[in-house]
């Protein structure tokens, strides 16, 4: 089989799959993003994250990851959810309103590899759901699935930003998708300019370490600093603000993907049912769920941090 019968299978399975994108990018060392994770590492932009420190030769280099890699496939899955969060309850980012993406995903991800074995033969590869040392939205960009915004997220055009980015890293030779040369944020800077603790700055760089999302879900302290310049706007998991602002989620359209659903009564949870909440009860009811990486004990700091602010 050719490279561009290949190229024709992998897109096909994509659709069959439930993918809402597919393309390929040739596998090679990315020497520019290498040099700018340098220079945001050695900013300490990464606060307490020390796992984005580690295995950086394979972050930059996917013929270490799969060794012989010839293309590295990025696929989106679109978590645009249907119904939007009431007003007046702690705000859980979209991402995370179903099941944990990483399992939902990397199974579809198997599954694409096992059927490429069937129809192809041998092939080395690995699939990647934000859980391993890949820069996803470098060879997203370079496959053709969108530009970077100011935000720092990858942004499809007339699609928006609220997709997950997953990548199969295969020794298989196909024919290359080319990046999105321009730039479509111009002169925009509703993102910026929305941003309640400053995280994003010039060059699409994010300071993570002032990001809700970091202070919400990545901090392991036992207690949030109180500072009073600092508003997380009623987030408790994760924030959606840099994304909820962007022109271009105003042409987003609600996923398929059942999986993804709001799990029930997350969405109206009060603040008090959260630290009332026990923790047989929470591993029972979101055994499933991304907030499992906060754990109780972290989502009730949030809350807790919430409930000062509003002192």
């Amino acid at each position: 089989m050719n490279q561009f019968k290949h190229t024709q299978l992998i897109k096909a399975l994509a659709v069959q799959h439930g993918f809402d994108f597919c393309g390929i990018a040739e596998a090679k060392e990315l020497t520019e993003d290498a040099f700018r994770l340098e220079q945001w590492l050695a900013k300490g932009f990464h606060g307490d994250m020390q796992y984005m420190e580690k295995h950086f030769d394979l972050r930059i280099n996917p013929k270490k990851l799969v060794p012989g890699a010839k293309s590295v496939i990025t696929f989106l899955k679109n978590y645009s959810p249907e119904q939007e969060q009431p007003i007046g309850f702690p705000k859980i980012a979209k991402y995370a309103y179903g099941q944990d993406y990483h399992e939902v995903i990397k199974l579809s991800l198997n599954q694409m590899l096992d059927d490429l074995r069937h129809k192809i033969g041998p092939i080395e590869g690995r699939g990647f759901v934000d859980s391993a040392p890949v820069l996803e939205r470098s060879w997203a960009w370079l496959s053709g699935a969108g530009w970077i915004g100011k935000n720092g997220n990858l942004i499809q055009p007339k699609k928006g930003s609220f997709f997950f980015i997953a990548s199969l890293i295969v020794d298989l030779e196909c024919v290359y998708d080319q990046p999105i040369a321009k730039d479509y944020c111009g002169t925009c800077t509703k993102c910026i300019d929305a941003c309640p603790t400053q995280a994003i700055l010039p060059n699409k760089t994010i300071e993570a370490n002032h990001c809700i999302s970091y202070y919400t879900i990545e901090l392991k302290k036992q207690q949030i600093e109180t500072d009073s310049d600092r508003s997380y706007q009623d987030w408790a998991f994760g924030c959606d603000i840099c994304q909820d602002v962007c022109p271009w989620n105003r042409f987003s359209h609600p996923h398929q993907e059942s999986k993804f659903k709001p799990i029930e009564g997350l969405l109206t949870m009060s603040k008090d049912a959260w630290l009332q909440m026990e923790e047989t009860s929470f591993k029972a009811r979101f055994k499933q769920s991304p907030l499992l990486r906060s754990k109780l004990n972290g989502i009730k700091r949030n809350i807790d941090y919430l409930k000062n602010q509003e002192q």
